[in-house]
């Protein structure tokens, strides 16, 4: 904090601030806020060097901020500390504001900029989303969900179905186009803002499947939608990516398996991240979002008869009669 508070007095040129924790991620980020009488309020991130590597963010911003997307600005930076001085998009995550009314107008709003993000994908600017991360991810929920957190052996029949599972699911992601994906692209990232939404946490974006970000946006681990409005935001979603020329499936129902298989994948990382942060690193707290990713997930996989192996293995993972 010290030297924080010292880089920050080089950067204003003055020392009368303040600093205020302004939220924390699942990450070793930190994020303060920078408070200036007479001047708007900024953005101080301190991502320790030997755990975090603010490039990314940079460079990650300089494209979605082309595009046309409100990001935030990077002011001043200094990597070797892993300090970043930031715009500050404001305290309203779409998270505290959705509601029955707010909701149809938000989600416009994140719809088009996710399409304005994807249209200017290109090879080459980010790392691949290929077979070897989607399958690392997937092999979080065994490792992490199955072994650490529930301590439950598996049988040689129900290690065979996930590994079954594992590999339709794959081929089902990697057959679909790519494009830029941010990778954690939901409420807790979005900010009500003007321009409309403020997009954060983008530090990790690839070049990968064109569901997913939709599957975050739409089946968010924070916040659940009834089937029926999601399926009319995912065709909003669908038909303003065709008008802006996006590889989008012509057909919509084909359209839609690859978002449900998207978020089989994302479902499945999410529940063995989720018990990682607990078992690992002490946070508690993402336990309870459980329970809403296994619904998404067990309502996926009882959908489509190649996934029902995998659905009675949750079953028996997850008996407590939740509805999906």
């Amino acid at each position: 904090m010290d030297l924080l508070r010292e880089w920050l007095r080089e950067q204003l040129g003055r020392d009368d601030f303040s600093l205020a924790s302004a939220s924390a991620d699942a990450s070793f980020r930190r994020y303060f806020r920078v408070e200036r009488e007479g001047s708007q309020s900024l953005i101080a991130m301190d991502a320790p060097p030997g755990h975090e590597d603010c490039r990314p963010f940079v460079h990650v911003a300089a494209l979605f901020g082309a595009a046309g997307v409100h990001v935030p600005k990077v002011l001043a930076q200094d990597l070797k500390q892993g300090f970043l001085l930031l715009s500050d998009l404001g305290t309203s995550t779409y998270l505290a504001s959705l509601d029955e009314s707010s909701a149809d107008s938000l989600y416009r709003d994140a719809l088009e900029a996710l399409v304005k993000i994807q249209a200017v994908s290109r090879h080459g600017e980010l790392p691949d989303y290929d077979r070897a991360l989607l399958e690392r991810e997937l092999r979080l929920f065994p490792d992490w969900y199955i072994e650490r957190q529930l301590s439950l052996p598996l049988q040689d029949a129900e290690r065979g179905a996930l590994e079954s599972a594992f590999e339709l699911i794959l081929a089902e992601n990697l057959a679909q186009p790519r494009v830029y994906v941010h990778r954690d692209y939901h409420s807790r990232n979005l900010m009500v803002s003007d321009p409309n939404p403020g997009v954060l946490d983008f530090q990790d974006a690839v070049y990968g499947p064109i569901t997913y970000d939709l599957v975050s946006l739409l089946r968010d681990a924070y916040i659940e939608w009834p089937e029926e409005r999601v399926l009319d935001w995912c065709i909003r979603y669908w038909e303003r990516a065709r008008r802006a020329g996006l590889p989008v499936h012509p057909d919509f129902g084909e359209f839609y398996r690859s978002f449900d298989w998207m978020g089989a994948q994302r479902q499945l990382k999410v529940l063995g991240i989720f018990a990682r942060l607990w078992k690992r690193d002490g946070k508690e707290g993402y336990v309870a979002d459980q329970p809403l990713v296994m619904r998404y997930l067990k309502r996926t996989c009882r959908r489509y008869r190649e996934l029902l192996p995998l659905a009675r293995l949750l079953d028996r993972l997850d008996p407590t009669g939740l509805e999906a």
